[in-house]
C-alpha cells in the first residue's frame, strides 16, 4: 500500500490534502514511513464505519506525521471513541516498524524511531 491508495480510499479522511498550506499542514500530506500505513488504513477504516455506520462526526485529517519515534495524528473534531482509536493506533505505532511494518520498538540514537533489528542494523 502506498500514500496515495490510502488518500484515495479514504477521500473524506484525506479532503484537506488538496488545501495550501495556510489552511493545513494536510498538504504536505504523510510524514512518516511505510510501515504504518496498513495501521493508519486499520484506522481509517475504523473511523469511516464509526461516521457511515454509527454516526460519528466526519474525521478529517489536519497532519499525519512521525513524532519522537511514533505516529502523531491530527484532526478537528472527533467523538470520544474516534479520539481513542487515534490514541490506540499512535500507541501501536511504537511497536512497528516505520519503515517495513514488522514488529518494532522505539530506538534513541541520536534520532529517535521505531525500527526492526533488521532495519536498525542498516540504519
Amino acid at each position: 500500500m502506498n500514500e496515495q491508495t490510502l488518500m484515495n480510499k479514504y477521500l473524506r479522511i484525506f479532503r484537506q490534502k488538496d488545501l495550501s498550506m495556510k489552511e493545513t499542514a494536510m498538504c504536505w500530506r504523510i510524514e512518516c514511513g511505510s510501515g504504518w500505513y496498513d495501521l493508519i488504513d486499520t484506522l481509517c477504516y475504523s473511523l469511516q464505519r464509526l461516521t457511515d455506520k454509527a454516526g460519528h462526526p466526519q474525521v478529517e485529517f489536519t497532519q499525519v506525521k512521525e513524532k519522537f519515534g511514533s505516529l502523531r495524528i491530527y484532526t478537528d473534531g472527533a467523538s470520544d471513541l474516534q479520539w481513542g482509536l487515534i490514541s490506540f493506533a499512535e500507541d501501536l505505532s511504537e511497536k512497528i516498524c516505520e519503515k517495513c511494518g514488522k514488529s518494532g520498538k522505539l530506538r534513541n540514537d541520536g534520532w529517535i524511531q521505531t525500527l526492526c533489528d533488521d532495519c536498525q542494523k542498516k540504519r
